[in-house]
């Protein structure tokens, strides 16, 4: 082998570890802006998270299907009603729900945990509105 045969495969072999090196540079990049994006994302999620804990139950347990439901109802009136101040009774008779002593404590606690969330406002004892 000769020094020019020598020097001619020094060079290849320079090439191409040179152009494995670029490849994993752009790797790297798109690698660090899919990181960035998904840690975004994660980011939406944990805060969607906290706000979806609480509406579950005090020991943090799953909420059942009517329980959200229920909230969605109450939700749903006072975004249509955005000005009206309702009793907790008034809300019943809107929401078609019995209006037994019972039935009526839990809507309150509900209107309560809705209240501390800050979507809505608590003006007066018994008393409820949409949050403006």
């Amino acid at each position: 082998m000769n020094v020019h045969e020598l020097l001619r495969l020094l060079q290849t072999e320079h090439d191409e570890t040179a152009a494995r090196a670029d490849h994993l540079r752009e790797q790297i990049e798109q690698l660090t802006t899919a990181l960035v994006e998904t840690e975004a994302l994660l980011a939406e999620l944990t805060a969607t998270r906290k706000v979806s804990d609480g509406l579950t139950p005090p020991d943090h347990a799953t909420a059942p299907a009517e329980t959200a439901t229920v909230y969605q109802h109450i939700l749903t009136t006072f975004n249509e009603h955005p000005g009206r101040v309702f009793r907790v009774r008034d809300l019943h008779e809107h929401l078609g729900v019995p209006t037994d002593e019972p039935s009526i404590n839990v809507t309150c606690s509900r209107l309560g945990r809705l209240v501390r969330q800050g979507l809505l406002e608590h003006p007066g004892r018994g008393r409820y509105q949409k949050r403006s």
